[in-house]
């Protein structure tokens, strides 16, 4: 299927500060807007998964994954656009692979995950 539409989602911190990593990417060249911390916002959907007065590991597992539940939902109903999903939460927020990419195993065709959480479902089978 060709997709009309792609969208970086990326992981965010609670004061919508694309300052660095993915979130930097996101608003250089997806069009995340600064001060927005989560959902759609220009061709990128921001989850946060860092509360920046906090550090790492900040926000909880459960709300990320809350959070990647309403991704899947969204995504669902935008069957012609492809999400392409960075390595949220395992980087400057402070969590391991294997806590995030679980959330991810049951996802529709226009979710495509990046390499790191791919391997490790894969490998986890």
């Amino acid at each position: 299927m060709k997709y009309v539409n792609k969208i970086f989602v990326f992981g965010s911190n609670t004061e919508g500060r694309h300052g660095a990593g993915a979130a930097l990417h996101a608003r250089q060249q997806w069009n995340a807007i600064y001060g927005q911390s989560k959902g759609l916002q220009g061709r990128s959907y921001a989850i946060i998964t860092k509360d920046l007065s906090k550090g790492l590991r900040s926000v909880s597992l459960e709300s990320i994954e809350t959070q990647v539940i309403d991704l899947i939902q969204f995504a669902g109903t935008k069957s012609e656009w492809l999400f392409y999903i960075s390595a949220i939460g395992c980087g400057l927020a402070g969590f391991k692979i294997e806590e995030i990419a679980p959330m991810f195993k049951h996802i529709p065709e226009n979710i495509e995950l990046c390499k790191e959480f791919k391997n490790y479902l894969e490998n986890a089978k």
